[in-house]
């Protein structure tokens, strides 16, 4: 699959080389919320390269956001904000996780905006993919679902124990622990004993809750995890908390050694064929025809 750039801080600094213009391909809107902007970049880029159909990938950020880790004119002059593209049309948006799970969604500096993206979405995407604190977020404006703080940050990485066979999500990945996801986060959902409206759970742990939720009349998936996550990734942010003297555990089901030397990349096939999965129901229907 050729996956094109048009914008990011990646294709800025020459470190993404576009292969070529696909004919038609999909039309890719990406709301990276993540401090760690271009690491954010590479690895959703990364995990789309490699499966079918061709992407087109535009990176967006909220407009409303007060930027602490990176200049704010860097961030205006290599991403798009909604104002920039409210009348264009997008056959999927992937909203990233973000560091502020926290803090009560409306003390987010850009909860307004995001609300106004979600609602615009509805209009102008096909589907979006909500990631991480994002799926809360989602879950939280579109269906009222609260979270919850944990007693312990959950932090590894955990593998579905019940899967709905039925969904195209996880086409290939129905088996026993097939489906591999890494989670860092210090919130849970708290959903109710009967889900609301055609909310369902598509993949769940039993120790850690719902993986992969999908609602079909909001347009929208909902994932609990990082399935963009690199090797490193979860080993970075451990080392960095315990640098930083911050409470961490170690990430469950991740190294391989007591020396914490080796890492147990095992959700790398996982990962791909989920966001290939993704994409192939963006293919069913087009936006703004």
């Amino acid at each position: 699959m050729t996956v094109t750039v048009n914008n990011g801080l990646l294709k800025a600094h020459h470190q993404w080389q576009n292969a070529g213009q696909a004919a038609r391909p999909l039309q890719l809107l990406i709301l990276n919320l993540m401090p760690t902007k271009a690491t954010t970049e590479r690895q959703f880029l990364n995990r789309l390269t490699g499966a079918t159909p061709d992407v087109a990938v535009t990176f967006m950020y909220p407009a409303s956001h007060h930027f602490k880790s990176i200049a704010r004119d860097v961030i205006e002059q290599n991403y798009v904000n909604l104002a920039q593209i409210e009348d264009q049309y997008f056959d999927g948006l992937i909203v990233t996780g973000a560091p502020v799970e926290q803090l009560p969604f409306e003390a987010v500096d850009y909860w307004e905006e995001l609300e106004a993206i979600i609602d615009w979405a509805h209009r102008h995407v096909q589907q979006t993919l909500f990631e991480c604190w994002a799926a809360q977020a989602g879950l939280y404006e579109q269906f009222n679902i609260q979270k919850r703080l944990v007693g312990h940050k959950v932090f590894g990485i955990y593998s579905a124990t019940t899967v709905d066979q039925h969904s195209r999500l996880v086409s290939g990945l129905s088996a026993g622990g097939l489906l591999k996801m890494p989670q860092s986060r210090h919130t849970e959902l708290v959903l109710p004993a009967t889900l609301p409206g055609d909310l369902r759970v598509v993949a769940s742990n039993d120790q850690v809750g719902p993986l992969l939720l999908s609602a079909p009349s909001q347009h929208a998936v909902y994932v609990t995890g990082h399935p963009e996550y690199e090797a490193t990734t979860l080993a970075d942010e451990y080392f960095r908390d315990r640098r930083k003297q911050l409470p961490i555990n170690l990430p469950q089901h991740y190294f391989k050694d007591a020396r914490l030397s080796r890492i147990n990349y095992n959700w790398s096939a996982a990962s791909h064929r989920l966001y290939q999965n993704w994409l192939a129901t963006l293919t069913l229907t087009k936006v703004g025809l």
